[in-house]
């Protein structure tokens, strides 16, 4: 009797992957529903900034940055080599999700980010998701000019 029931349970477990297989197969369009990525990840929530430069003497950014929590930027930080530079604003990179840096076509996707150095020229881009709102700064650390310091406002 047992053995009669563990056959049957066995035949029918088997009927049942072959009927979810049939009506998931790779012919099968259903699972395209029309829907894109969601939210914070769709192309309509992205944001270009423009690029922070690393350059002896000059200015990091032409302007403050106002951004919007719940918002994906991309922005690239280009280092002319002109003198070894870093950049750096700890609490602001608490305040992201930093999706991923890429260097050269390599891309880093970090739990999170204290500083970078530039040693030569060179150009990094940073992806990333505002979300705490405040004001925050990146700076050229050990300066004390208002040029080497970019503020930022998360909204």
């Amino acid at each position: 009797m047992i053995r009669t029931l563990t056959t049957t349970a066995a035949m029918l477990a088997i009927a049942a992957g072959a009927a979810f297989a049939d009506s998931h197969s790779d012919d099968d369009d259903d699972d395209d529903r029309g829907f894109g990525l969601a939210g914070i990840l769709s192309a309509s929530n992205k944001e270009d900034l423009p690029p922070i430069t690393l350059s002896a003497g000059m200015p990091l950014a032409d302007a403050p940055w106002v951004l919007k929590s719940g918002t994906y930027y991309e922005f690239e930080i280009e280092a002319d080599g002109s003198q070894e530079l870093a950049l750096t604003g700890s609490e602001f990179f608490r305040a992201i999700w930093i999706d991923e840096i890429v260097i050269e076509g390599l891309e880093i996707r970090p739990l999170g980010l204290d500083s970078v150095e530039f040693d030569e020229a060179g150009v990094m881009e940073i992806g990333f998701l505002a979300i705490k709102p405040g004001s925050y700064v990146l700076m050229v650390p050990g300066s004390t000019g208002e040029t080497q310091r970019l503020e930022i406002t998360i909204e």
